[in-house]
């Protein structure tokens, strides 16, 4: 069954993580990607290692873990857009595609006559997704952005690390992804504009303008909120909720276990299984705000129940009372974990040419009843599918593709 974007091709500009992200999910849900690297060069992740695979003799390739993670379902084609038969070959693709998606910095695309403006009214039903640092407009736009950056200022390192201790980014490229995923939403939207504008005989194009600063200011989410309802500026508070109590890792006889109390129902249930069925009747504790308000006091007093029992019997015992619980697992645990095992979220793929002939990814996790995700291919060798690209979509010769490389244009 064809994925639910089949027909549709993607003319993939972008590099690093943000915009990959959002690319894979649509070669994900069918569309063809056609990713676009400088010759020579690729996708700066490329060289984002160790760790690298490692080919059939043992020996680092190109392809790094950073830029596996972000680029499957593509097919890349190498191509010099700063030579004017680069921008050519650009536009005669363009034309067979629904979709751009770049990430240069605003305005980058304009000196090679591949900005918005300039393609706008000769491809009118083009989607055009813009992903930069901090946008089109304003007086940080022709600023380079990365992650770090829009984590630190887009608040979410104030609010990440011990009380005391410095912020902290989280650990993993989140403001990227989290754009990524934004892009993709808005793209698919700006889809379903198209199309309703086709039906109605009028070009349905339009550009698409995301940001990592301003997504990262959206998914402040409750702490957002919680400031702009109260006016106080949230603190970091580590592993604790601002506004849940008990919600923490807490000590056990054999390590730690995560509680995430949600209501004052599984609070009791939490305090019977302890062993301390007077705490919610406690003034102090017996609801939620007033946890919220004495949460130091209740924290000081747990670990005197939770050091009783072991992780596994806090586990064990809390779910069957369906009170929220969990570990802190490691990466090696998350995926021999039983559930993520079941669940699928551990891809291998056919991988020609490196040890093993296999590639792990992580699995995308939409599960769709009818149209499934279809991991058509793994993460593409740089240039990889130029000659193929070229020569079915665009006609070219064995001899019109030989003249154009040794010319460095693709």
């Amino acid at each position: 069954m064809p994925g639910p974007l089949s027909g549709l091709r993607v003319f993939d500009l972008t590099r690093i993580l943000a915009g990959p992200t959002c690319t894979q999910l649509l070669g994900d849900l069918g569309a063809e990607v056609i990713k676009i690297e400088r010759p020579g060069e690729g996708d700066d992740t490329r060289k984002w290692g160790p760790p690298y695979l490692k080919d059939e003799s043992g020996a680092d390739t190109h392809e790094s873990a950073y830029y596996l993670s972000s680029n499957r379902n593509k097919r890349s084609l190498t191509l010099d857009i700063a030579q004017a038969e680069g921008q050519a070959l650009a536009k005669r693709l363009l034309a067979t595609c629904d979709i751009l998606a770049e990430n240069f910095k605003a305005g980058g695309l304009a000196k090679y006559g591949l900005g918005y403006a300039d393609l706008k009214t000769e491809f009118p039903d083009l989607v055009y997704c813009s992903i930069t640092g901090f946008g089109q407009t304003g007086p940080y736009a022709p600023r380079a952005g990365y992650d770090y950056l829009a984590q630190g200022m887009g608040g979410i390192m104030s609010l990440t690390g011990e009380p005391e201790g410095a912020p902290i980014k989280v650990g993993v490229g989140i403001a990227d992804v989290m754009c990524g995923m934004y892009a993709s939403t808005a793209i698919l939207a700006a889809l379903r504009h198209r199309d309703a504008r086709r039906a109605e005989g009028k070009a349905g194009g339009q550009h698409i303008d995301l940001a990592l600063l301003d997504t990262q200011v959206a998914w402040l989410i409750n702490e957002g909120l919680n400031y702009l309802t109260s006016g106080q500026v949230p603190k970091r508070m580590g592993n604790e909720h601002p506004n849940i109590v008990p919600y923490k890792v807490l000590s056990c006889a054999d390590g730690h276990f995560i509680i995430a109390v949600g209501n004052d129902a599984q609070f009791r249930r939490f305090c019977d299984f302890a062993g301390a069925p007077d705490l919610p009747g406690d003034p102090r504790f017996e609801t939620n705000p007033k946890r919220c308000a004495n949460r130091e006091a209740l924290y000081a007093i747990l670990p005197e129940y939770t050091n009783r029992k072991t992780q596994s019997e806090w586990l064990d015992g809390l779910a069957a009372l369906g009170v929220p619980c969990g570990p802190v697992n490691d990466l090696a645990q998350v995926f021999a974990d039983p559930h993520v095992q079941h669940r699928g979220m551990r891809l291998t793929m056919p991988y020609p040419g490196i040890e093993g002939g296999e590639v792990d990814l992580i699995s995308n996790p939409i599960k769709f009843s009818e149209t499934p995700v279809d991991y058509r291919r793994p993460p593409p060798q740089m240039g990889q599918h130029t000659d193929e690209i070229l020569g079915e979509t665009l006609g070219l010769s064995v001899s019109d593709l030989s003249d154009l490389r040794t010319r460095g244009v693709i």
